[in-house]
């Protein structure tokens, strides 16, 4: 199959993917919050973003490196956490994990993804991001930091915008709980979706299997877009952003910043990125397009910035770094490709991506990412 002629772009990859997977996995996966009006913000604030084309440059190769937290990396772009990761498909933390070392980026596994730090370790490489959703207490907290940093977590990312469950709608009316109960309902959807069903069959159903060692409590009373995390978490306050500081000695990564005056105090407490995110438009269905928020996060602080939400390819990529952001981090588009294709799916979103930077950096006249022009903004 030549799946250049038959999946050139992302929208492609996610086409398939809503063929090959039962709806309340699809709806889980594509969702956003509310009307998904935050979501559809991210997509038009992203095409407002305008870039100059530049002419007699030439035959040149664009260099795709570029350097975060004190590494060199090949690419601009990497893995972000995505809950429930092995419910797209069977697996897929191992997969993505083993396929972001073959290609130098960054994995991040969820502290709610359907794998455990333990259960990934064999296959990481040596750029492995631990996301933590902030334990309330702080002997489970400790643990936590313990298991990933001896299952060969490096850089330790926390997640900020998550204060409470958000309502998720289109998830709700899918019939989807956490942990996931295969109702009537769910069957007779993963019937129609015979790949996805022998795969999990061979796996067996997912759960969040970093939390089996701190819940014991019944969760009968959360809302359905909650899940048993939910009894062990706390909104963080600046207190605690410090006590991880203290307690993590590699890099430490803030995400779902949105204000520069979070960027610029996040900076004093010794953090070593910022997350620029809106969730993907899954949390607040209120907030700005995340590449609005960035310019004014760029002024704001001197740290390396990675960016996320809305973002569908290499052009994307350009339009992000050229606003100010270091890196790069996409989650939904990887499941897409998981479950489009599968493992295959890995090397063929990061080839999909290469080539339209590739691309669009030669119209640009930009050998390098740190060359690139200034954006301006489409009326």
């Amino acid at each position: 199959m030549d799946l250049n002629s038959r999946y050139p772009a992302l929208s492609d990859l996610r086409a398939r993917a809503q063929t090959r997977i039962p709806k309340f996995v699809w709806e889980y996966l594509d969702s956003g919050t509310g009307d998904e009006a935050t979501r559809r913000r991210n997509r038009s604030a992203l095409d407002k973003v305008g870039l100059m084309p530049s002419i007699l440059h030439g035959e040149f190769d664009p260099d795709l490196s570029t350097t975060l937290l004190g590494r060199d990396r090949p690419l601009p772009f990497g893995i972000a956490p995505v809950g429930m990761s092995g419910l797209m498909w069977p697996d897929a933390e191992r997969h993505l994990a083993r396929g972001a070392a073959r290609l130098g980026m960054p994995y991040t596994l969820s502290t709610v993804a359907a794998a455990s730090p333990e259960d990934v370790a064999p296959v990481l490489g040596d750029d492995a991001w631990f996301q933590m959703y902030p334990p309330r207490d702080e002997g489970i907290r400790r643990d936590m930091l313990h298991r990933a940093r001896q299952s060969g977590f490096k850089t330790l990312v926390l997640t900020v915008d998550v204060p409470v469950a958000s309502r998720r709608e289109r998830q709700t009316r899918s019939g989807l709980t956490n942990p996931p109960r295969l109702t009537p309902r769910l069957l007779a959807q993963v019937a129609m979706r015979p790949a996805w069903a022998v795969a999990m069959a061979r796996k067996g159903m997912p759960h969040m299997r970093m939390l089996d060692a701190y819940t014991t409590t019944a969760t009968e009373n959360l809302p359905v877009t909650a899940h048993v995390g939910y009894l062990l978490r706390t909104s963080p306050d600046w207190d605690y952003v410090s006590w991880l500081r203290n307690a993590w000695d590699g890099p430490f990564v803030v995400k779902g910043v949105m204000r520069g005056t979070d960027a610029g105090r996040l900076e004093e407490l010794g953090v070593d990125a910022i997350w620029v995110s809106n969730h993907a438009g899954r949390q607040f269905d209120a907030a700005p397009g995340t590449i609005e928020v960035l310019p004014a996060i760029r002024r704001a602080t001197t740290l390396p910035i990675i960016f996320d939400s809305g973002v569908e390819g290499g052009l994307d990529i350009l339009r992000a770094m050229a606003s100010g952001a270091d890196f790069v981090m996409l989650g939904r588009a990887w499941h897409y490709a998981l479950a489009a294709l599968g493992p295959d799916g890995i090397d063929h979103l990061a080839h999909i991506l290469s080539e339209d930077l590739k691309a669009n950096m030669g119209q640009l006249g930009t050998r390098t990412l740190q060359d690139l022009p200034k954006p301006f903004k489409h009326p």
